[in-house]
């Protein structure tokens, strides 16, 4: 994170969206193991990062990233509406953003169309395709950090198994 609090340009792009009191609020909420904060916070400066090398619109992936789960859900919910939330959480986030933020149509869609294949709204921009791609990566990391040492655990089991199956 060290990375990211020192990039003065990606600060001064996102600083709006950081100093609301609202969207805030999502520091307290967890997502793949981490604050859905540091999740977005994450997708956003890597997607500004790699914007700005393919020079995209690194300011729109930069602020849609932050934005792309920005929506409040309850802690206590339960295993259900957390997998329907997983389908329907892209337009609430829509929603959300264009209440608190101005937003233009690009980054509308950039947030819209994050949970692509799953949720159905096509990403219509390059950014759109890099913000989707890159909330995967960070979503995939970590959640596998999360889960880690269940992962380790497992793989152990299953490497006695085979090495006593194969004696």
């Amino acid at each position: 994170m060290n990375k990211i609090n020192s990039n003065e340009e990606y600060r001064n792009i996102v600083y709006s969206i950081l100093c609301s009191e609202e969207f805030n609020k999502i520091k307290t909420i967890e997502h793949h193991g981490v604050s859905r904060f540091d999740h977005s916070f994450r997708v956003s400066y890597y997607s500004y990062k790699i914007s700005k090398f393919l020079k995209l619109d690194y300011v729109e992936s930069a602020r849609a990233g932050l934005l792309h789960d920005f929506f409040l859900s309850d802690e206590e919910r339960s295993l259900k509406d957390r997998f329907i939330s997983t389908f329907t959480h892209p337009k609430k986030a829509v929603i959300n953003a264009q209440k608190h933020f101005d937003l233009n149509e690009k980054e509308k869609n950039i947030i819209h169309a994050h949970m692509f294949p799953l949720y159905c709204s096509l990403p219509k921009y390059a950014e759109s395709w890099v913000v989707s791609l890159v909330d995967k990566v960070v979503g995939t990391y970590e959640f596998t950090k999360k889960f880690s040492y269940k992962l380790s655990y497992i793989t152990n089991i299953y490497l006695i198994f085979i090495f006593n199956t194969i004696k």
